[in-house]
């Protein structure tokens, strides 16, 4: 696909959320997009990796929840912290825009950071902000 748009999606617990699955759906609509989901790894106490595999499950699950969209989505697990993931992930030769998936405002540590104000400034590309519903932040 040359001639779709190609789309860095920084997600966390967010990554299977249905408001971004729609975010997705409803900028395709505007032309052919190609996705890459890149989620920071995340330290859980149960996760000896050092949060690698809490990333790969949240990549897993978010492919299998958008599995039947018919969106070309690859997946990456990035640094820990959003800022260098975004940073290191970044290429602007390989992305045209960048879409900030949240938890809801007033338990969003990203918001807290500004991040998607701050992506927009490490990019220079159109940020897309998605807050998720409280379902998502309960999984």
């Amino acid at each position: 696909m040359d001639d779709a748009v190609r789309v860095l999606v920084l997600a966390n617990r967010t990554a299977d959320s249905p408001q971004l699955r729609d975010a997705l759906l409803e900028r395709r609509e505007r032309g052919p997009i190609v996705v890459t989901l890149l989620v920071p790894a995340t330290w859980e106490p149960q996760d000896p990796h050092g949060g690698m595999e809490t990333g790969r499950r949240r990549v897993r699950g978010a492919l299998a929840f958008l599995r039947d969209t018919g969106l070309e989505v690859q997946c990456r697990v990035g640094d820990a912290d959003p800022i260098t993931a975004l940073r290191e992930a970044w290429d602007p030769d390989r992305f045209d825009e960048v879409i900030v998936s949240t938890l809801p405002s007033r338990v969003s540590k990203w918001l807290q950071i500004d991040l998607p104000r701050r992506a927009g400034r490490i990019t220079g590309v159109p940020v897309t902000h998605v807050e998720a519903a409280d379902t998502a932040a309960s999984r």
